[in-house]
């Protein structure tokens, strides 16, 4: 009886086979498309781009399920402790930071560690007013019996890296903790990081990232949340899961040797920190990440600091990624290190990806349209879901482990971290390019202003990048956008509207705040730095 109903269901006039010859099989334009060599010429790197795509969407799923498969293998504790606490050289890079450089002295020299074993390095390539401010600082708690110096290059060779292997020749520790201008390590950060180096094998512990300013405005929110998903899932899945994964450049300590037997640092990348870390690994070297252990740090105000930043990171990952893949994938490393490897170092090809994407979709969809809407529904939304949603589904986890109480109130801003992803597209897709083709570029330093709170303002427009063309190309691409989504809307096909207003809102949003805050917004403030205000001990 029931093969029969089963039978009868796809017999029926109306049954299961008449929905798929009206609706799967729709022949509405047969006899009036034809395929042609143009259309395919059209549609074949159309798949290409969104099947690779999907591929990176994937991957995030994957580092998902990584996290929570490894859950319970995160570190619970140092294997042992010190008798004797070893020395520890703090370096503390900067260039032009007037604004947030007494801020980072003032609470490294609170660090809680025995001032004997301790010895900080204030790295100066600075070319502006923070010299004097810097060499004030250093002068005044030197004479209070704190163990700082004060190194001031005038050549910037190498830019951070440089700094940094300047310093080493200098430096007296065993081991070396790095904190970047804009951060503010808890007093407790040493002392919580240094009993995991007694276990021979470690060579660097990376702590977490937090935000000062998270609340300060929308685009801080979507930064913070962002920089969550990297440091959670990214960080949590790779290092519990035994893969690489990566020192930021900041918010951690190196075992000294671990340095040396890497090559030191080198600064043909962009992102020195990568590819120290990668050369580390490749040499025996194990990471550890601690989740719990928190270091503050202030982000970006500016749509325009904002996306230097971002396509800082993008061109130094395609840099190390064509200078240290070979090396990983010649290892004896397994398979899965490797292509988590690869996944990590490439994913910044994503971006040329989404503008020959932006490029091609309104043909497609017009071709797409006359081969039949059911092929787009379930061939191309499917694909467009696996590339673009896994970004919100990732985010989303990120937010519900570190805030399991609250994580909801961050739904409200996923839509825009997902267009501002899509707006990024033009800045960092220059950037993969010139990194792809071997062009050269200066460290440009993301300029902070010391904004902790709604009740501080930029007070100098004097690190402010040059806007260039970039905003009125953003502009021009999501006006491109609102075009596919009249056509979607006249031939509706209502269900990729969503999708292609993230298009329209990512553009307009980063190319409207780069040239609101380039152009038109005027700061009341002279650029004098403003009276330095005491950070809370142990934040």
């Amino acid at each position: 009886m029931l093969a029969e109903s089963i039978f009868g269901l796809f017999l029926a006039p109306h049954g299961l086979t008449n929905y798929v010859r009206t609706h799967l099989l729709d022949t509405t334009f047969k006899g009036l498309y034809q395929a042609n060599a143009f259309d395919l010429a059209l549609l074949i790197p159309y798949f290409i781009v969104l099947i690779w795509l999907a591929s990176y969407g994937i991957h995030r799923y994957t580092l998902v399920y990584l996290y929570y498969k490894h859950r319970k293998d995160k570190p619970q504790g140092p294997a042992g402790q010190f008798a004797d606490l070893p020395r520890v050289t703090v370096q503390l890079p900067i260039f032009n930071e007037q604004f947030v450089v007494e801020r980072l002295v003032d609470t490294v020299c609170r660090l809680d560690y025995p001032k004997d074993k301790l010895d900080i390095q204030l790295l100066d390539d600075s070319t502006d007013e923070t010299k004097s401010v810097a060499r004030r600082l250093v002068d005044r708690y030197a004479a209070e019996g704190y163990p700082i110096t004060y190194h001031h290059r005038t050549n910037r060779e190498g830019y951070k890296a440089g700094a940094l292997r300047e310093g080493l020749k200098t430096a007296k520790g065993e081991f070396v903790a790095i904190f970047d201008a804009d951060f503010v390590p808890p007093a407790d950060f040493l002392m919580r990081v240094i009993h995991y180096f007694t276990e021979s094998k470690v060579g660097m512990v990376q702590g977490r990232w937090s935000h000062i300013n998270r609340n300060y405005s929308f685009l801080t929110n979507v930064e913070a949340i962002l920089l969550d998903g990297h440091f959670i899932l990214e960080h949590g899945a790779r290092s519990r899961s035994n893969v690489f994964f990566n020192f930021n450049g900041t918010a951690g300590m190196w075992r000294r040797q671990a340095i040396d037997e890497a090559g030191g640092w080198q600064h043909d990348t962009l992102t020195e920190d990568t590819d120290l870390s990668y050369r580390a690994q490749l040499k025996g070297w194990k990471f550890v990440y601690l989740e719990d252990v928190e270091c503050p740090a202030e982000l970006p105000v500016e749509m325009t600091a904002f996306k230097t930043q971002q396509a800082r990171w993008a061109k130094g990952l395609i840099q190390t990624a064509k200078k240290i893949l070979p090396q990983v994938m010649r290892s004896k490393q397994p398979w899965r290190v490797k292509l988590e490897a690869w996944y990590h170092l490439t994913a910044n090809i994503s971006y040329p990806l989404m503008i020959a994407l932006s490029v091609l979709l309104l043909p497609a969809m017009i071709i797409r349209f006359y081969q039949g809407w059911f092929q787009m529904l379930y061939i191309d939304l499917p694909l467009f879901l696996a590339s673009s949603f896994s970004i919100s589904s990732f985010y989303l986890v990120s937010q519900k482990v570190l805030y399991p109480k609250s994580w909801y109130r961050c739904l409200v801003y996923l839509p825009f971290l997902m267009a501002l992803g899509i707006g990024l597209t033009v800045t960092n897709s220059r950037a993969v390019l010139e990194a792809l083709f071997g062009k050269q570029s200066a460290f440009a330093r993301t300029p902070k202003y010391r904004i902790e709170s709604k009740a501080d303002r930029a007070r100098s427009r004097t690190y402010r990048r040059r806007l260039g063309w970039v905003p009125w190309i953003e502009l021009l691409i999501g006006t491109y956008f609102v075009l596919t989504v009249y056509y979607a809307v006249e031939n509706e096909n209502f269900v990729t509207v969503p999708f292609l207003l993230l298009f329209v809102i990512g553009y307009w949003y980063t190319g409207l705040m780069s040239l609101f805050q380039g152009i038109f917004l005027r700061f009341s403030f002279s650029s004098e730095p403003q009276q330095a205000k005491p950070y809370p001990v142990g934040v």
